[in-house]
């Protein structure tokens, strides 16, 4: 299970110092779908601009926070853009709606993925990225589920409490108000009674709401929520399609209130933000954050959480992107927002490339031969991953995540093994790296997996 923090009190903070800062705009507006090719780009390699051989340190620390001010702000369109479908659905529950706003999640998930590499080094994103990406969770909390086959974490006495249908949870002795389901009420329910399975905001709450339980276990196929479930009247199935829009709508404005939030604090017209403070500090300082989240999101959360759990365990409830099998994906481009930090690329959703000084360029130029090394093996590492893409997308017998780790699929689990051990093999390049640029010691989180 990934580590989480703390959620409560997250969403209130985050939208009142939002709106004293950088909200300009509190409108539902559309947003250009991102583009289509985005969820289902082939493993490429990326690379590496030619740059001034003097590279400064201080180019570099402003170019990184360059690429997450981006990768942040491209999950905050797609993010508009998966709200402004979802809305869409609310008002008009046609199974092309449905289909609409599900693509528009799916998008989302592409740059908010790359952004995770920003995450383990950086505390101000990593005690926040909770409240938008925790998993495994508990969707009996959230809304109806089959008994048969539904697997809740031991002692979660939320792990049944169907928000949805419910205008009052007790959990623990306290009773809580349901009645009106806002962005702050989902927020605090999160780790309600004290399990980190209660998830009631974020990407996989969303991604439950669109596609429901996903029954086929290790079998192929998807959640398969009807559209029907937020119809109106007597079109209505599995009742309370009023609560259940209603949850959608909140869930959704959270997801975007946050990310409006996260770009703000990334933005170079911003004062006292976290920017500033983060290219303020020694360039050494800022080497240890960027190369500590490379390697952590490689080694210990990409390799670890959520590969060799859900392989060893043969744990489709340990399937990051569950319910949507997008799980592919999802390690795809984490593993690409790690290459991104080291080449100072990225390819934003409208097409165009961002590009700058980079570790890369330093380490070129103190150890040509590390730097072709580690270059090559994030190529690797994508072509690993990309194997799992390719697999999962196939036009003719497609094996998802989920299938590629049923205890009697030896191939499939070939093709999760090699792309751990990709993972685990640029760590150690990216430890040499962090010599190299003068961080003294690196010790990249390995969540307590052994490799």
């Amino acid at each position: 299970m990934a580590v989480r923090f703390p959620l409560q009190a997250l969403a209130l903070a985050i939208s009142t110092s939002f709106l004293l800062t950088a909200c300009s705009d509190e409108n539902k507006t559309a947003q250009p779908d991102a583009p289509e090719q985005a969820a289902t780009a082939p493993s490429e390699s990326a690379e590496k601009p030619t740059t001034d051989s003097t590279v400064s340190p201080e180019a570099v620390v402003s170019h990184y926070a360059d690429l997450a001010h981006a990768t942040f702000e491209d999950a905050l369109i797609t993010a508009k853009a998966l709200d402004a479908a979802t809305d869409a659905l609310i008002e008009n529950p046609t199974a092309e709606n449905l289909a609409a706003a599900k693509q528009a999640w799916l998008a989302a998930r592409v740059p908010y993925q790359q952004s995770e590499v920003f995450r383990f080094g950086n505390a101000v994103i990593d005690d926040w990225e909770g409240q938008l990406n925790a998993w495994p969770l508990d969707e009996g909390l959230i809304d109806y589920v089959k008994a048969e086959g539904y697997q809740h974490a031991l002692g979660n006495d939320g792990a049944n409490a169907n928000i949805i249908a419910n205008t009052e949870l007790n959990i623990g002795g306290e009773t809580m108000d349901l009645s009106t389901l806002t962005p702050d009420l989902l927020a605090s329910l999160n780790e309600v009674g004290g399990s980190e399975a209660n998830v009631a905001t974020g990407y996989h709450a969303i991604e439950f709401l669109l596609w429901g339980q996903d029954m086929h276990g290790f079998a192929a196929g998807a959640g398969e929520r009807p559209a029907s479930d937020y119809a109106k009247g007597d079109d209505c199935t599995n009742g309370h399609c009023d609560r259940r829009a209603a949850y959608l709508d909140a869930v959704t404005d959270l997801l975007v209130t946050d990310l409006q939030w996260m770009v703000g604090q990334w933005s170079a017209d911003t004062e006292g933000n976290y920017r500033a403070e983060f290219v303020a500090i020694e360039p050494q300082v800022a080497y240890q954050k960027m190369l500590f989240g490379m390697g952590s999101l490689s080694l210990g959360e990409l390799a670890g959480e959520r590969m060799k759990v859900a392989l060893e365990a043969n744990s489709y409830e340990d399937e990051h992107d569950c319910f949507s099998d997008n799980t592919h994906n999802s390690h795809y481009y984490n593993g690409k927002g790690i290459q991104n930090v080291y080449t100072g690329t990225y390819l934003r959703v409208d097409g165009t490339e961002l590009t700058g000084a980079s570790l890369s360029d330093l380490v070129a130029n103190n150890d040509a031969q590390l730097d072709q090394k580690l270059t090559a093996e994030l190529d690797s590492t994508m072509a690993a991953l990309g194997e799992m893409k390719t697999r999962a997308e196939a036009s003719e017998n497609p094996v998802k995540f989920d299938m590629m780790i049923a205890p009697d699929n030896a191939e499939g689990a070939k093709v999760i093994n090699d792309a751990i051990a990709a993972l685990v093999e640029q760590t150690g390049s990216i430890e040499k790296v962090a010599a190299i640029v003068g961080v003294d010691s690196l010790q990249p989180d390995d969540a307590g997996h052994s490799f």
